[in-house]
């Protein structure tokens, strides 16, 4: 009997000191078995967090666990991309990211993160593409018919941005140096606020994201000239592509997952393949298509590859606006 016992007692043992070995040889395994943090680095109700949520209700039915989305807005998405990097790398904290991912290390020197080195890349979800759009009392249709306009009018016109050094701002300086024309920036403190000059008709014109324009271009309250992507998107109907006016104009913002530095490449792996399992349902790619996103999915690598590329590209155009970091 005390044999038994005492063999019974070491695979217990045994059971208990191998148990840990082999979750941390797979980390994926039972992951995810608490609730998960995303933390969003933009305000409640932007478009960013829109998208966001409509990714993670979908993410969390699939992973079988709660995503609790915490708000970090601040510094132009500084503060919350700050807040994930220095969180645990065990998979229980996600980030969302978009064009604050890609600005940021063109307008910002000290930077209290570095975009390449402090995250891991999880997955895209989204492209949004930016709209060009016109106060509707004005006797323009086209884009050429913008260009044209605002040449014979030059420096007398306005264009209206989220800011300086916005997604916006940029946009419509590439736009200006592309076709040779220019116009009086006028920078506001939000993407609601610009478009709403452009409504009221303090500015004629501006580059907002499609998700924030598209509800005022259908009650008319704007009008589309173009949008960014290469070339015609069942996305956004008959709309031209700014490209088939300015070959070459492209321009969209990133939506995606990273984690911090460090977490365990299976969890990644497993996020990666549910949320291309997510995005791809005619469910979420029908909820993202109506807020002006074009559902994308992409590798971990796609995915860095992509932000490196639209970091570069917006460097660009940080320079041809003559912004300079600080």
């Amino acid at each position: 009997m005390e044999t038994k016992i005492l063999l019974s007692l070491a695979l217990v043992l045994a059971a208990a000191t191998t148990w840990p070995a082999a979750q941390a040889a797979d980390p994926a395994k039972g992951y995810p078995n608490r609730p998960i943090r995303l933390i969003v680095p933009n305000a409640p109700g932007s478009s960013a967090d829109t998208l966001t949520r409509i990714v993670a209700a979908k993410l969390a039915d699939a992973l079988g666990q709660s995503i609790v989305a915490d708000n970090r807005a601040g510094a132009g998405g500084a503060v919350g991309l700050e807040i994930a990097k220095n969180a645990t790398a065990d998979g229980y904290t996600l980030i969302t990211s978009g064009s604050a991912l890609t600005i940021g290390p063109n307008l910002r020197k000290n930077l209290p993160y570095d975009p390449m080195k402090d995250f891991e890349y999880v997955a895209m979800y989204a492209r949004t593409p930016v709209v060009l759009v016109v106060n509707p009392s004005l006797p323009i249709k086209t884009v050429k018919e913008l260009i044209d306009y605002a040449k014979s009018r030059q420096g007398k016109i306005n264009m209206a941005s989220a800011g300086i050094g916005s997604q916006s701002h940029l946009n419509g300086t590439t736009l200006m140096i592309a076709a040779g024309f220019e116009s009086l920036h006028v920078p506001y403190k939000g993407g609601g606020p610009s478009i709403s000059a452009v409504v009221a008709g303090e500015a004629q014109w501006t580059v907002p994201p499609a998700a924030s324009a598209m509800s005022l271009v259908k009650a008319g309250r704007v009008r589309a000239l173009g949008h960014s992507l290469p070339q015609r998107s069942p996305l956004l109907g008959d709309m031209p592509a700014i490209a088939e006016t300015l070959p070459g104009f492209k321009s969209v913002v990133l939506s995606g997952l990273l984690a911090p530095k460090g977490t365990p490449k299976a969890i990644i792996e497993k996020v990666n393949a549910t949320v291309i399992k997510v995005v791809n349902t005619q469910e979420v790619r029908d909820q993202l298509a109506s807020q002006g996103a074009e559902a994308a999915t992409s590798t971990p690598g796609e995915y860095r590859k992509a932000v490196q590329q639209e970091i570069a590209a917006l460097g660009k155009a940080v320079k041809a606006a003559g912004l300079k970091a600080e």
